[in-house]
């Protein structure tokens, strides 16, 4: 092994040692996704941030971010974070603490221990076990204008 050697990291597991943070390995230049996608941004644990944050690719909170957030890319909220935000993204994928709005055109993951507070609109969710999920979803075709309707009309009737 070089001193140059490039590294690589996987840090979308909740629970691994690297816990979403750069070491200080001699050569070590980027962390990746299982998917292998490059995390371009971290907002490390211990960070605080308050405002909007607009992306491309993907970004890794493991602090805690107060505002808006937007990109047509990939946000990871690691085991840990605490986000209070109105988010806008491609797709979520989220470990940590959630309060909020999110709207994900792909997708939206919640794995344990996430706990999620607010409404979602996505065309796919992903609920693992042990997640706290409190609030609305809504599951239709988000690209399309979606008509405004009181809660009492939601979904079809059904009997028991």
């Amino acid at each position: 092994m070089s001193l140059f050697e490039r590294k690589t990291r996987t840090v979308d597991e909740p629970g691994e040692e690297l816990g979403g943070r750069p070491t200080s390995e001699p050569g070590e230049k980027s962390m990746t996704t299982k998917s292998g996608g490059e995390i371009n941004a971290l907002l490390g644990r211990g960070s605080e941030f308050e405002g909007k944050l607009t992306f491309e690719g993907t970004v890794r909170i493991d602090g805690r971010f107060t505002g808006e957030i937007k990109s047509s890319d990939t946000l990871i909220i690691g085991e840990g974070a605490v986000v209070e935000a109105e988010i806008t993204v491609n797709t979520v994928i989220v470990y940590g603490y959630v309060r909020g709005n999110i709207r994900a055109v792909t997708q939206v993951q919640l794995h344990s221990p996430a706990k999620f507070y607010g409404a979602l609109e996505t065309k796919s969710l992903v609920v693992d076990q042990g997640v706290i999920f409190e609030g609305s979803c809504h599951m239709e075709d988000i690209d399309k204008p979606r008509s405004s309707y009181p809660p009492s009309s939601m979904g079809p009737d059904v009997e028991v």
